[in-house]
């Protein structure tokens, strides 16, 4: 129990970590919305997760398994609606997504009653 315990605990950790990196390097370099747009300031708020993540706390992933579904309802409307290498880092978006938000809910189900 414990292993599963800490690989959706480190799982969260990387999927919050290359989420980040995804979105900021894909509305910063890759792919951006328009040159010169600000947009990349949507990978921001995936920071607020991380010291609590970190630190295995189990309100955070209680809450980022919600927070984390806004991610992944744009790479869906973003991969429906765009083309080319929008479309593919859209799909990986959502793919990060869905990992983040498999892993906070197996932390959180298997932490329950352990006081964190």
């Amino acid at each position: 129990m414990n292993d599963l315990i800490r690989w959706s605990r480190n799982g969260t950790v990387a999927g919050l970590i290359a989420l980040f990196a995804l979105c900021l390097a894909w509305e910063a370099w890759l792919a951006p919305l328009k040159p010169g747009s600000l947009f990349w300031i949507k990978a921001l708020p995936l920071l607020l997760a991380v010291p609590g993540a970190l630190r295995g706390r189990r309100y955070t992933y209680q809450w980022l398994g919600m927070f984390v579904l806004a991610w992944f309802i744009e790479g869906v409307m973003r991969g429906w609606a765009d083309h080319g290498t929008v479309r593919y880092l859209a799909l990986v978006e959502v793919a990060l997504s869905v990992w983040i938000c498999a892993c906070t809910v197996v932390y959180a189900r298997f932490t329950r009653g352990q006081g964190r």
